[in-house]
């Protein structure tokens, strides 16, 4: 908490002129009692805390040597703990300024002295939310893909967003957007030469028409980066998908909701956050599907509905018991149920679609396996699963089928070709393309619009990166990040 650092630091007063001070500090690893806590210190004042709370005199360590110190009070002079100090000179630091890192023991004593102390410390004062990031941002040390990939690494639950995350974090998808706007960048130049200098004969025959052949490549790559079906943005934000059927098909089977054998048991949505194989999952049990004249079952039915038409993938699970006997008849009866709970093939939700056939346990066995094999062979069916939650039987198999649905999805995240993993990205880009429709659109009439197009796209790239007017995303992206950070 900021505004605690600020009162410990100047024993309940907040002091003046803290705001001012361009040194700052913070705890960088979690709060709560642990073993080590690590205490980061970036800014031009960083040195000065280093001798005088570490006793070192005029000399500073090795950097980015670790050195087993007693760490003190720089008025008391009592040793507040003893731990490793660490000194990363400008420029070679994370922010790229003078840094120092405490690693102390992680007490909640401990941890408020040491923060106490380096409030006291003339020049500095507690960092803000994302503050080191994004001194690090202005220093060039990591472009916003990078920013983000970096928060994403900290908030990643899973090993597949971890991946994901990593190899933002390593630049691949900047790298990616600082190549088109390279691009970009030399085709404006030629476009502005052109209209600047083409009447006095300083200019290369054939100059627009590689222009042309630029514009065009462009907006190709740029249209295909966009054709992901959002792998990287589900994958940072999760699966959402939906348990969705009729009341008593057997979708709540957790304490999480209330089940009986009494129909729309079940009048909200239930959501819990999974990871399965390896990539996350937000689940959400819904109301059973039915007419009532009961307005808060009505009111779930219609919450149940919204969401199956925002799902990425819906599980529509039938009570099995229901089915006729006939391959056919029963093929026939789960498409009128599908028609009725995806309501249209419009809807998101109507892409994708696992039909799971609940309570097989109380079906005769050859009932059962003319069901399975059956129901496959029928056109026009989504994958069918047949599982006993009573009893587990085929749940296995279930959870296969599930977990190949989810990795399709999202795609392996190291493989291929950098995915977009934030919308902020995506609505760049589209307006990036736009610009260069507008740059082929007056090529021939109007060339100085045409440049204008152009000029536009190289912003909208510019946005993704930082590298051009960036200031109004900036709080947006820094204000997720933990003090420490």
């Amino acid at each position: 908490n900021i505004s605690l650092y600020r009162r410990l630091s100047s024993g309940g007063r907040v002091l003046a002129g803290l705001a001012d001070a361009d040194t700052i500090f913070a705890l960088s690893s979690g709060h709560g009692r642990c073993g080590v806590a690590v205490v980061r210190i970036s800014g031009s004042a960083a040195a000065t805390a280093l001798r005088c709370m570490v006793g070192l005199g005029n000399q500073l360590p090795p950097p980015r040597t670790a050195l087993l110190r007693s760490i003190t009070d720089p008025h008391s002079k009592e040793v507040l703990d003893r731990g490793l100090v660490l000194w990363f000179p400008a420029p070679h630091s994370f922010t790229g300024e003078d840094s120092v890192e405490f690693h102390i023991h992680g007490g909640p004593a401990v941890i408020t002295a040491v923060l106490q102390a380096l409030g006291s410390v003339p020049g500095m004062r507690p960092a803000d939310a994302g503050e080191f990031t994004r001194r690090a941002f202005h220093a060039g040390k990591l472009d916003l893909t990078e920013v983000e990939g970096l928060g994403d690494l900290i908030h990643a639950e899973t090993e597949a967003q971890r991946r994901q995350a990593l190899r933002q974090m390593s630049g691949e998808l900047g790298r990616l957007y600082q190549d088109w706007s390279h691009r970009l960048k030399r085709t404006l130049a030629h476009v502005e030469a052109f209209i600047d200098f083409s009447e006095d004969e300083l200019i290369e025959e054939g100059v627009l028409d590689q222009v042309d052949i630029s514009v065009c490549d462009l907006q190709a790559e740029i249209k295909q980066h966009l054709k992901d079906e959002r792998r990287g943005e589900r994958l940072r934000s999760g699966i959402h998908v939906v348990i969705a059927g009729a009341t008593n098909a057997g979708k709540s089977q957790r304490p999480a909701a209330i089940v009986s054998p009494i129909a729309g048991t079940t009048r909200d949505v239930v959501e819990s956050a999974l990871d399965i194989g390896g990539f996350p999952v937000l689940l959400s049990d819904t109301a059973g599907l039915r007419d009532s004249p009961d307005l808060v079952e009505q009111e779930g039915v219609r919450r149940a509905r919204e969401r199956v038409q925002q799902a990425d993938l819906t599980l529509l699970v039938v009570d099995s018991t229901i089915l006729p006997s006939g391959e056919q008849e029963a093929a026939a009866l789960l498409l009128e149920h599908l028609r009725s709970v995806l309501s249209s093939q419009d809807q998101p939700g109507a892409g994708r679609c696992l039909l799971v056939l609940n309570k097989v346990d109380l079906l005769p066995e050859a009932h059962r396996e003319k069901l399975n094999l059956g129901l496959r062979r029928v056109s026009g069916l989504p994958p069918v699963c047949l599982i006993s939650c009573q009893t587990n039987e085929g749940l296995k198999d279930f959870l296969t089928v599930l977990q190949s649905n989810i990795k399709t999805m999202c795609g392996d995240p190291l493989s291929g070709a950098p995915t977009l993993t934030q919308a902020r990205h995506r609505a760049h880009l589209q307006q990036c393309v736009a610009a260069l429709a507008q740059y082929r659109r007056y090529r021939d009439s109007d060339l100085a619009l045409a440049a204008e197009g152009v000029r536009l796209a190289l912003t909208s790239l510019g946005r993704i990166t930082g590298r051009v007017g960036a200031e109004e995303i900036l709080d947006i992206i820094f204000k997720d990040f933990c003090i420490g950070k």
